[in-house]
């Protein structure tokens, strides 16, 4: 019999099952043996962690340290300096870390002890006393970072291994973090509660500057973290009383499973978002309590990749997907370098931290610039050979590989039959289209592409002309069934999804939307909202997500609709109202920016969502 290896030159695991889900949980553990809130921690692992100093009533500043095996606490040798508040080295160990700052007897102090698994040493100062400040990285290289003086404090200082010196500020003084996560050249601090009200602000650390990233879910402060830049997780906190978890990958913050006490001033620690520990802190019932949980993902046959697979029970083929759903959420995503709008979007893969936008629209007029995503920030590339601007969405290709066809570059929206052609590098002039045209809509992966409808002098209620790349030269294809201009579009030459605009008479919106097979367009369900000149993502015509752009009566829109190959449904809307934004990804994983917010204002706003995985039978013939 032929194997399915040898045909696919896969191998598809097998279960009697159903995988476990690929969530994470809180259990319970030991308990501290002195039960205390504002203490200081540090540790990457269950069986490796440290708690030292805090607060056991309201007059004590303790001295305890307390070290954990994965099974109990154990008293090890005290700190020299009783205090709470204190920053710490969160990705120092159980042998090895520092603390520094915080609130002694005498008040605020710059003190800093370093732990070598059986003694503390007072070595050199900080510069600025503080207490409620932060800190991440390791016992020989650290970053001290926000807190409070007389006053919520932005100042920041870095550790060698032997002496302090002051760095770059944070954007927003704060103090009471929710958490710290990283190391010293690639760190974050989280939220915060200046003057008691929570703080959902996050800002990256990446050895020279702060950048503000995604902000929390829920802004709140005093709670507990543990992991590293790329993928971390943060727990309960004041908001004002928190059992709530979120994890970090790096780009976005997901809501998780609640811990079971909820409680504030929490120390917390841990290597990622799948492994960490809580642990003492004050809540409502039990203040300055010992309470431990243990924060892990399920062991068993699980899944964490997109896109694996399973034989369940011997016969059912199951894969991991990700899909949206009407719960799904916009998050904030680094700013564009320029402010602009009528861009060319590039990105329609599963990886929207790899999206690229190109030429479109600032203040001056047209402009030729290109810039990439990393997931965190916008760099500028390559220019354009020549300045130019769509209005209508067209979304082709990714960072290595890219088009952009059509468009406006002349006066008074004047329409071009100019392509252009990027390998990763560079663009370079392709061949012309056979319709000059201005607000075109088009899709494409790399260099394969289509564009259709558009509007022209001759035609300025749209057209219905379809053009499509055959890796040298554009031919006219089957029309649209409806002329239309400044239509959003998505999907490939072969599979791909014309939606909305404007028609006759001009200016009129339109909520229809046509469905291409490679050959010809098929009117399918229209959308809900009146949207034109938005933003869409989608890799073919049975999953898309359409967002933003003109809405008619009501103005610029927000509204969010998933098309799931038979209708269209509303989900979470955009956080800003736009029109002349731009999208790329996936019906479940897709990035907006650009655009105007208002009349007069040209956006650089990002924002982004990723649908959750699921497990899902797939049909095979």
């Amino acid at each position: 019999m032929t194997k399915y290896t040898e045909i696919k030159g896969i191998t598809i695991q097998t279960t009697d099952s159903d995988p476990v889900a690929n969530v994470g949980s809180w259990s319970s553990g030991d308990a501290l043996n002195t039960g205390r809130q504002r203490l200081g921690a540090s540790g990457q692992s269950h069986s490796g962690s440290i708690g030292f100093g805090g607060a056991s009533s309201s007059t004590n500043f303790d001295d305890k340290t307390e070290t954990y095996n994965g099974s109990s606490w154990s008293e090890v040798n005290e700190i020299n300096t009783g205090r709470h508040a204190m920053g710490t080295a969160s990705q120092g160990t159980s042998t090895a870390t520092l603390a520094f700052t915080g609130n002694t007897s005498g008040g605020n102090t710059n003190a800093v002890e370093s732990w070598d698994g059986t003694n503390w040493t007072e070595v050199a100062e900080t510069a600025t006393s503080r207490r409620y400040a932060s800190g991440f990285g390791t016992q020989t290289a650290a970053i001290l970072a926000a807190g409070y003086t007389t006053t919520n404090v932005d100042n920041v200082e870095s550790w060698n291994g032997s002496a302090w010196s002051e760095i770059a500020e944070i954007s927003t003084g704060r103090n009471d973090c929710q958490g710290a996560i990283g190391i010293s050249t690639a760190g974050m601090i989280i939220g915060g509660t200046p003057g008691g009200s929570p703080l959902a602000i996050c800002e990256y650390w990446n050895g020279s500057s702060w950048t503000e990233v995604n902000d929390l879910n829920t802004g709140r402060g005093t709670g507990g973290s543990g992991g590293l830049f790329a993928s971390g997780v943060t727990f309960g906190g004041e908001t004002p009383n928190s059992a709530k978890t979120e994890e970090w990958n790096g780009t976005v913050w997901t809501d998780a499973a609640d811990m079971a006490t909820q409680r504030n001033t929490l120390g917390g620690s841990g290597s990622s978002n799948t492994v960490a520990l809580a642990f003492g802190g004050d809540d409502p019932g039990n203040p300055k309590t010992g309470l431990t949980e243990e924060w892990t993902f399920p062991s068993g046959p699980s899944f964490f990749v997109e896109g694996d697979a399973v034989l369940v029970g011997g016969g059912i083929f199951k894969g991991v997907v990700r899909s949206s759903s009407p719960s799904t959420v916009w998050s904030s995503g680094g700013d564009l370098n320029v402010a602009k709008m009528y861009m060319w979007g590039h990105g329609p893969g599963t990886n929207i931290n790899a999206s690229m936008v190109s030429g479109g629209s600032d203040s001056t007029g047209r402009i030729a610039t290109t810039e990439q995503y990393d997931g965190s920030s916008w760099s500028e590339v390559g220019d354009m050979g020549t300045a130019s601007s769509t209005e209508g969405q067209m979304s082709s290709g990714n960072q290595n590989s890219a088009m952009a066809a059509g468009g406006s570059q002349g006066p008074n929206r004047a329409g071009c039959d100019n392509s252009q052609l990027w390998n990763g590098s560079s663009w370079s002039d392709s061949s012309e289209l056979n319709t000059e045209a201005s607000g075109r809509g088009g899709a494409g992966t790399g260099a394969a592409n289509f564009v259709f409808g558009g509007s022209n002098g001759s035609n300025p209620g749209g057209l219905a002309n379809t053009e499509i790349f055959d890796g040298t030269t554009w031919n006219e294809v089957n029309n649209l069934n409806q002329q239309r201009y400044s239509q959003s579009g998505c999907g490939s030459p072969t599979s791909g999804l014309c939606i909305s605009g404007y028609s006759n008479p001009p200016g009129t919106y339109i909520t229809n939307v046509e469905s291409w097979n490679g050959t010809s367009w098929t009117e399918i369900a229209e959308v809900n909202s009146t949207q034109g000149i938005g933003g869409a993502a989608g890799a073919n015509s049975d999953n898309a997500v359409k967002f933003g752009g003109s809405g008619g009566p009501t103005g610029f829109s927000a509204i969010t609709e998933l098309w799931n190959g038979s209708s269209w449904t509303e989900i979470g809307d955009l956080n800003y109202s736009y029109t002349g934004n731009i999208g790329a990804g996936t019906a479940a994983s897709a990035i907006n920016t650009g655009g105007k917010t208002n009349p007069t204002t040209f956006s650089a706003v990002t924002e982004e969502f990723e649908g959750s995985l699921t497990l899902q039978t797939i049909t095979v013939s």
